[in-house]
């Protein structure tokens, strides 16, 4: 299938607003390929797809991924807004067939990270914090980092999201811990290097 089939069949899953997200986010994977070397084609499907599951109620979030045999960490269990990327994996997989490993995992991730991320993990994470439709305060400087370095974008994306939920205290999962300790690493890495 290509972007527009796949813009057809998510279409009325999701609400006007999420619709506009995922466009604007699939713009921004494809632009963010394009320049770090990426392929253009999974970055824009995987970003048109990275939420067909986040309108979906939570019971029946629920419901679905244990239809298709997803078991929930004790942290996800109890983080709501992170199921929708795992049950969105599941569902692309068991639902519409697909079976890119690359594309099903940029999904799956776009919310948390993990440890040893693709190329196309880091595009899809960090196109979902820098879209064009985003406003909230600081997303101005994760745009202009996005254009000069992925590392240090991914870097204060996760350190901004640890932020975010510790302070609310909410739980962090830990591919959250992993993508952040690795990526602050690299950075190390390269500064020492």
């Amino acid at each position: 299938m290509n972007i527009t089939e796949y813009r057809r069949i998510i279409r009325p899953l999701l609400g006007d607003y999420r619709f506009h997200h995922s466009v604007c986010v699939s713009d921004a994977a494809c632009e963010l390929a394009r320049q770090y070397g990426a392929d253009e084609d999974k970055a824009q499907m995987a970003g048109i797809l990275h939420d067909v599951m986040k309108d979906i109620p939570h019971e029946e979030q629920l419901k679905r991924m244990e239809e298709y045999g997803v078991v929930l960490t004790d942290v996800e269990l109890h983080a709501p807004k992170l199921w929708h990327a795992i049950l969105g994996a599941a569902y692309l997989h068991h639902v519409l067939g697909i079976s890119d490993p690359e594309l099903l995992d940029a999904v799956r991730y776009h919310t948390t990270g993990r440890a040893h991320m693709t190329l196309m993990d880091k595009i899809i994470f960090t196109a979902d914090f820098i879209s064009a439709d985003r406003t909230y305060d600081g997303v101005k400087k994760f745009r202009k980092m996005a254009k000069e370095s992925l590392p240090k974008v991914m870097h204060a994306e996760l350190a901004y999201t640890i932020e975010s939920l510790a302070k609310d205290g909410i739980p962090i999962h830990p591919d959250t811990l992993a993508a952040y300790n690795e990526v602050s690493l690299e950075i190390i890495s390269n500064k020492e290097g």
